[in-house]
């Protein structure tokens, strides 16, 4: 099981850079940025990724309301050449409440539309071009799509939690990218889901890759009052809300790994038996800089171990 950081977008990208550099240092393996408003996360990640040799790179995770699978294609191929094959594509459904109100579109038949857009981006990534005639997008190459030296064709993760998605994902993805859903949820509900989805579409057992608000201190106390603070945002959301009480939570907090080195080692541990097949850690700051380095201290040696 591999293990990687999200880091925060509120740097500089020569901070980023930093921090990604010093991620890799202390043995972890990935480093994942998120797409809001802001930062392009893809071109983000090609920038972070080429700058830090041998660290993985992936977006976590880009709306598909907003955007066109033959542009997003694009994207995430240039990033995979400029990495060197380090990139990893993750795409979300997005919130009703984002969408309308950030793109002024409406947010209707996500499930059909993440559909159609996972298999017209599946061929664009695996051969270069694409023929795709949905009811809610075409994506056809009147001139090639291919950009030279993106290989191996870009992974592509959904962040899926709920039985459509995950249905969906299982059949057309490569994996998904579940966050605040605890070894519980994992194993009972979202594991089990999408690896049945994907044996019946004869598809590799797909990635898990858990993305789980953490910090290593020696004030849980304070910690858990800042995490509850900060994760509240995701409380607004019924997909979060349900995966949050399935894993046995009532406020997102309730999710957030905080503790000593052998409290955080053991919620790992915990996590690859409820079948993730990679782990995330997010939000790492809360605890501010000290807690910080020694929480990716712990994460690196887990890591390497």
């Amino acid at each position: 099981m591999t293990i990687g950081l999200a880091l925060p977008l509120q740097h500089r990208i020569d901070t980023l850079v930093q921090l990604a550099r010093e991620a890799h240092e202390a043995g972890l393996r990935s480093a994942w940025f998120g797409q809001t408003f802001s930062y392009d996360s893809p071109s983000l990640a090609a920038i972070v990724g080429r700058e830090v040799p041998g660290l993985h790179v992936g977006t976590s995770a880009v709306p598909v309301f907003g955007r066109h699978p033959l542009l997003l294609a694009g994207q995430a191929q240039t990033a995979q050449a400029a990495t060197g094959g380090r990139y990893h594509l993750g795409l979300a459904l997005g919130t009703k409440q984002l969408t309308e109100a950030g793109f002024g579109i409406p947010y209707e038949r996500p499930i059909r539309l993440l559909r159609e857009f996972l298999t017209a981006l599946r061929q664009l990534v695996e051969t270069g071009s694409a023929d795709f005639h949905g009811e809610l997008l075409t994506a056809t190459t009147p001139l090639p799509a291919t950009v030279p030296g993106a290989e191996p064709p870009v992974p592509v993760l959904v962040a899926a939690m709920g039985p459509q998605a995950l249905r969906v994902a299982g059949e057309l993805a490569d994996g998904i990218l579940p966050y605040l859903a605890g070894p519980r949820a994992l194993a009972e509900h979202i594991v089990p889901a999408v690896t049945a989805a994907a044996e019946a579409a004869g598809r590799p057992a797909p990635r898990i890759v858990a993305f789980v608000p953490g910090v290593v201190t020696a004030d849980p106390e304070a910690v858990r009052e800042s995490a509850t603070e900060a994760l509240a945002f995701y409380e607004r959301f019924p997909s979060y809300q349900r995966v949050i009480e399935l894993s046995g939570g009532t406020r997102a907090a309730d999710l957030a790994v905080i503790g000593n080195e052998e409290a955080v080692a053991a919620e790992v541990r915990r996590y690859r038996e409820a079948g993730a097949t990679e782990v995330v850690f997010t939000t790492t700051d809360l605890g501010g800089e000290a807690d910080r380095r020694r929480t990716w201290k712990l994460l690196g040696e887990l890591a390497t171990g």
